[in-house]
């Protein structure tokens, strides 16, 4: 993990001790990069790799390094992705924490949705402004979030997360991605055309793909209704963010962007200025307490492990 001391904080409140009981964890175990000596002897005895954010290329000489490594257990979305030669890991169990670390995201956008149906910016600068009485029938005829429709781009894990939060409201829900059927989620699938007709607000949970990347251009932003809030918290390439300050100068939408290209916006950058947008640093997945939660299924998984059980999620295999 780079920094190290980001496994102090996912294996805080306890989860160190707890993990400590049920392997052995040589002093100094926290490594950043591969080809130290002290680097060279944990591999040497160890059975279960624990990676996270930061974790160099698990290549060929750290797998010839590792003889005994039976599994690798990663605190973020892929342990597949971490190996540059995938065909010389096999017999590896790989483990992830894509689903827990996908919820924080979805909360983060299902409370974005919510407060862009109630226009809470807009009446927060409106309030600033005034600085009096606001009347909310005049003044917010426009908000609600009874019987408003979400448009939902991907059904990723943080997609599948999002329409299923979302249930519990009162809101029209559709969905764009052509490699599901939306009806095992309960919600309507419609073109993207549709969806950017329709919804008053769109939330975006596409993967980075070729055919993503600016999948939501000026033709996808022009279908949206005036007063319509899209958000992003996947990632920055699948936006054409030039698009987006066209229309967010012309006032005609809102925007959330918890993520851009690049990430972090240069201080230059006209989209700091845009009085209808709301930026957040790339703060929808987990953080704080939330990295205990990553933690904890990464002592679970462990545990699994020890026991001789499979991974509650293993890559390449069935989910058991």
């Amino acid at each position: 993990m780079s920094p190290p001391h980001l496994a102090e904080l996912i294996f805080a409140d306890g989860l160190a001790a707890e993990l400590a009981l049920l392997v052995d964890v040589p002093g100094g175990a926290v490594l950043d990069h591969f080809d130290s000596p002290a680097a060279e002897s944990a591999l040497a005895d160890a059975q279960i790799l624990i990676t996270g954010w930061g974790c160099p290329p698990i290549t060929s000489q750290v797998l010839a390094a590792a003889p005994r490594l039976r599994a690798i257990v990663h605190a973020g979305g892929s342990a597949a992705q971490l190996l540059t030669e995938p065909e010389g890991a096999e017999g590896l169990l790989l483990s992830n924490a894509g689903e827990p670390n996908a919820l924080p995201v979805a909360e983060y956008a299902v409370a974005m949705i919510l407060l862009a149906g109630k226009d809470a910016t807009g009446a927060e600068r409106l309030y600033r402004q005034r600085r009096t009485h606001l009347d909310r029938e005049i003044e917010f005829a426009h908000t609600g979030n009874f019987r408003r429709t979400v448009g939902v781009v991907g059904a990723s894990r943080v997609g599948r997360q999002v329409l299923r939060l979302l249930r519990d409201f009162d809101l029209e829900v559709l969905l764009h991605d052509p490699y599901v059927d939306a009806g095992q989620f309960g919600v309507e699938g419609v073109p993207l055309g549709d969806l950017m007709r329709r919804s008053n607000v769109v939330t975006l949970h596409q993967p980075v793909t070729p055919e993503t990347i600016g999948m939501i251009g000026s033709g996808e932003l022009a279908l949206l209704r005036d007063g319509a809030t899209l958000i992003n918290t996947a990632r920055g390439e699948v936006l054409d963010q030039d698009a987006l300050l066209a229309e967010l100068r012309g006032g005609r939408l809102r925007a959330v962007l918890d993520v851009t290209t690049p990430d972090p916006l240069p201080p230059d950058h006209p989209l700091w200025e845009v009085p209808n947008l709301t930026l957040t640093p790339h703060i929808a997945g987990s953080t704080g307490s939330e990295l205990r939660r990553l933690g904890q299924h990464v002592v679970d998984e462990v545990t699994r492990l020890v026991s001789g059980r499979l991974p509650l999620v293993l890559e390449h295999g069935e989910q058991r």
